[in-house]
């Protein structure tokens, strides 16, 4: 079972970077995105007000953080030098990284922004004031198509993520709070990930537990991103469940429309139309597919069955070490891929071998919704099923003893 991911992935990484870096007039790619540090560097971090600048050459690779990073991330060894500030607005972070970029000898950069995000109340300069700046967007770019040893670590996420959707359905009765229920199965599972995998857990959480397993239930489930209820479980209910899991930074995606107890005629058709909605997108993936085609298909089904006004987003989105990744399976997406305001083209249009998409069209009445998501990688030749939970109907009724 794979719970991290190789140096020899990062050295891949950065070495594909400094040949997008070669064809450029740019001295250095610099990255202020916490994600895209991660991915090239290993170097995880929570962005906050205080701005985090990687930055790479043809021969070296250097890194600005507030002082109490340092300790974090002076190790890494794919990090020559470490420069600090002391913290924000006390130090001065653009002028650190700015001396940083004179001691790697840039003076040009190609980077993710021109300056640093404005994440929690974050005001400074724009780097571009310092230095000449072109932005890009390699590393988002990069991230669409996994590795082998990416979509390992998702497989394992989808393992543990269908372990604490297990516990979830078990625990779930009427009476129980929906949020006591989440945090126990949550618990439990992440017990079971932390016992099993041992030293080879690689930490990334804060407090919580790897795995995360929880849902919405009764009226919440008509709106796509509906709130826990603050109202216990009944019989007649409809819910909406998530399960994911976190391993070395990576999320697979696991969602059920689930009834305590037997549901009504009236609810077993919804279910049954969202059902084949999935399955219908689900048989269109394949490489060279047109992304915006599987969306079409889901969407001239609901058309058929008279449905289309209760859908409310597209098909579904890639996923890896963000819980959203583009490419979006959307109708909309070769238009898009064709704009002149993305850095996109037409051969980003059609899916490819190593992505990894969620598949969850959903119908939302007046009262309830009901969607599945599932997890699945494109390969050479098809595709390959990452989460495996039960989606049939016998499976997702919880029984009233």
């Amino acid at each position: 079972m794979a719970t991290e991911l190789p140096d020899a992935e990062y050295e891949d990484r950065l070495e594909r970077i400094r040949d997008r870096i070669a064809e450029t007039d740019a001295d250095a790619g610099l990255w202020f995105g916490a994600t895209s540090i991660e991915y090239l560097t290993g170097f995880d971090h929570i962005q906050t007000e205080r701005p985090v600048v990687l930055a790479v050459t043809e021969d070296r690779a250097g890194i600005t953080v507030p002082r109490l990073e340092v300790e974090r991330v002076e190790s890494n060894p794919r990090i020559d030098a470490v420069h600090h500030y002391r913290d924000y607005p006390g130090g001065r972070p653009i002028a650190v990284a700015v001396e940083m970029l004179a001691d790697l000898g840039a003076e040009r950069v190609a980077a993710d922004a021109e300056g640093a995000p404005g994440t929690m109340g974050y005001e400074g300069p724009p780097l571009s004031d310092h230095v000449d700046v072109e932005t890009q967007s390699w590393i988002s770019r990069l991230r669409w198509e996994k590795s082998d040893a990416e979509i390992d670590l998702i497989r394992e996420s989808a393992t543990w993520a269908n372990l604490g959707h297990r516990y979830l359905a078990e625990y779930t009765e009427p009476g129980a709070h929906p949020v006591t229920v989440s945090q126990r199965a949550s618990m439990d599972a992440s017990r079971a990930m932390l016992d099993t995998l041992g030293e080879r857990y690689v930490p990334r959480t804060r407090g919580d537990g790897p795995v995360h397993a929880g849902y919405i239930t009764g009226e919440q489930t008509r709106l796509p991103h509906g709130h826990t209820a603050n109202r216990r479980l009944e019989e007649g209910d409809v819910l909406i469940t998530g399960a994911t899991a976190t391993v070395d930074g990576y999320y697979s995606e696991l969602e059920r429309t689930m009834f305590v107890g037997d549901p009504t005629d009236e609810q077993v058709h919804y279910f049954e139309l969202m059902c084949e909605a999935q399955t219908i997108a689900i048989e269109a993936l394949g490489p060279g597919v047109p992304i915006a085609d599987v969306d079409r298909a889901v969407q001239e089904y609901f058309e058929e069955q008279g449905v289309a006004d209760l859908a409310q987003h597209h098909v579904g989105h890639n996923i890896g070490l963000g819980g959203h990744e583009p490419p979006y399976i959307d109708r909309g997406w070769g238009d898009h891929c064709e704009s002149e305001h993305t850095s996109y083209d037409e051969d980003d249009a059609v899916m490819r071998p190593g992505q990894v998409w969620t598949i969850e069209p959903g119908i939302y009445t007046d009262t309830y919704g009901y969607r599945h998501s599932d997890t699945i990688a494109v390969t050479d030749d098809g595709i390959e099923w990452l989460t495996y939970y039960p989606r049939d109907l016998e499976a997702n009724v919880i029984s009233i003893e």
